[in-house]
C-alpha cells in the first residue's frame, strides 16, 4: 500500500475589509487543474505514516511569467530519496473560471543504483459541478524502457464547507494492464491565512491503518 500512495503523491495579500481567500488548493492524491498565480510560490509536502513507516515528499510549484505555464520539482523520501521528478503544467483551460485542463509532463529520475528513467503523463481536468461541490478528474501514465507501462485513474470530490474548509473524498487506482489497486481516501483540509500567507494543514485516511498528513504553503514572491 505504501509504495501505492507514493507513486500517486509523486502526481495573496487581501485588503483588510476583504474576505479571506478560499482554498483553491491541491487533492492529496489527485491532482487539481489549477496552476500556480503570477507571482505566487506554494511549498507541498505530505508526509504518510503505513504500519511501521514513514514516507515524505516535499513539491516546490512556480509559475513562469504567468499562469499558463508552470514548473514544479518533487523529492519523494522513503528509506532515503527515492526518484525525483522535474514537471512541467501548461494551463489549456480554466485561467479566468470555468473547466480548468492543465496536462503535466514529467521526468523521474533515478537516485538510487541500477534505477530507470521515467517520462510521466498526468491529465487533470477541475470541474465546479455546484457553488459549493468541485471535482477533480486525473488520467495518467509513466513508462520506462524495461518496466511495464503504469496507469493511473482517478478523482475527487471536494465539498467548500467554508471558504477556509474543504472536505474531500478521493477514490484512485493505478496499476499496470493486467492488474491494478484501488485507494479510496477520505480527508480534511483547511487554511489559515497569515498576511500575503496561506498555510494549508490536511489529513486524510487512505486505510484503516494509514494516515496521510499535508501542509501547504503559499504566499508570493514578488512584491
Amino acid at each position: 500500500m505504501t509504495s501505492v500512495i507514493l507513486t500517486l503523491v509523486v502526481v495573496v495579500q487581501q485588503p483588510a475589509a476583504a474576505k479571506p481567500p478560499a482554498i483553491q488548493d491541491n487533492s492529496f492524491f489527485i491532482e487539481e487543474a489549477f496552476n500556480q498565480e503570477s507571482g505566487v510560490v506554494q511549498h507541498i509536502n505530505t508526509l504518510l505514516h503505513a504500519g511501521r513507516s514513514w514516507a515524505y515528499s516535499f513539491t516546490q510549484e512556480w509559475p513562469l511569467g504567468g499562469q499558463r505555464h508552470q514548473i514544479s520539482y518533487t523529492i519523494p523520501v522513503e528509506q532515503g530519496i527515492r526518484d525525483v521528478a522535474l514537471n512541467y503544467r501548461q494551463q489549456l483551460a480554466g485561467i479566468g473560471g470555468g473547466t480548468a485542463f492543465a496536462p503535466r509532463l514529467s521526468v523521474l529520475i533515478p537516485t538510487r543504483s541500477g534505477g530507470q528513467t521515467a517520462v510521466q503523463l498526468n491529465l487533470p481536468v477541475s470541474v465546479q459541478l455546484a457553488r459549493l461541490v468541485v471535482a477533480h478528474l486525473n488520467a495518467g501514465a509513466t513508462a520506462t524502457r524495461r518496466n511495464a507501462t503504469l496507469y493511473n485513474a482517478g478523482t475527487s470530490l471536494i465539498w467548500l464547507a467554508r471558504p477556509t474548509i474543504n472536505a474531500m473524498l478521493e477514490v484512485v487506482w493505478s496499476g499496470d494492464a493486467s492488474s491494478g489497486d484501488w485507494v479510496i481516501n477520505p480527508g480534511l483540509r483547511w487554511a489559515h491565512n497569515v498576511g500575503s500567507l496561506q498555510i494549508v494543514p490536511g489529513i486524510s485516511f487512505p486505510d484503516a491503518r494509514d494516515v496521510f498528513f499535508y501542509l501547504s504553503l503559499e504566499h508570493p514572491f514578488t512584491s
